[in-house]
């Protein structure tokens, strides 16, 4: 179980890299999720026709998932929920709303989601690195270096 919730293979530079794409993506997410938690169940409107409870879900992996990645706690988790998320909003907005992936005038497009698709699939693949709560709690001597 420690295993898959933290991995010890990054080294000094690594661990400092995947620290900074996870207080980049947490916070973009902290604050992308912050009015979404304020109505968990109703931010998309009924219009949307996504289920109130995923809706929810959403809320929680963006919100809760910019905490666990700034903080680097449960990251595989924190990644995964982002990346779910993601994944949908390309499949169930952008891609049947025909938005292209960069578009020239700065219209709607799924760049910026694919991105964050990526970067939690790195995350997700990669670990937390050494500078997390992850490698605290759940490393090989826990506590220490």
């Amino acid at each position: 179980m420690r295993r898959l919730l933290y991995c010890d293979s990054l080294g000094i530079s690594g661990s400092l890299g995947m620290l900074l794409l996870r207080l980049a993506m947490g916070a973009a997410f902290l604050f992308h999720g912050w009015p979404k938690i304020q109505n968990p169940t109703g931010w998309m409107g009924s219009e949307a026709g996504i289920p109130p409870a995923l809706q929810a879900c959403a809320a929680v992996a963006e919100f809760g998932g910019g905490i666990g990645l700034i903080f680097g706690f449960l990251t595989p988790l924190a990644a995964a929920g982002i990346a779910a998320t993601m994944a949908v909003a390309i499949a169930k907005v952008h891609l049947p709303a025909g938005h292209p992936f960069v578009d020239a005038q700065g219209g709607h497009s799924y760049e910026l989601a694919a991105v964050y698709l990526a970067g939690a699939f790195a995350i997700l693949l990669v670990g937390a690195g050494r500078f997390s709560v992850d490698r605290c709690l759940f490393g090989r001597r826990a506590g220490t270096t």
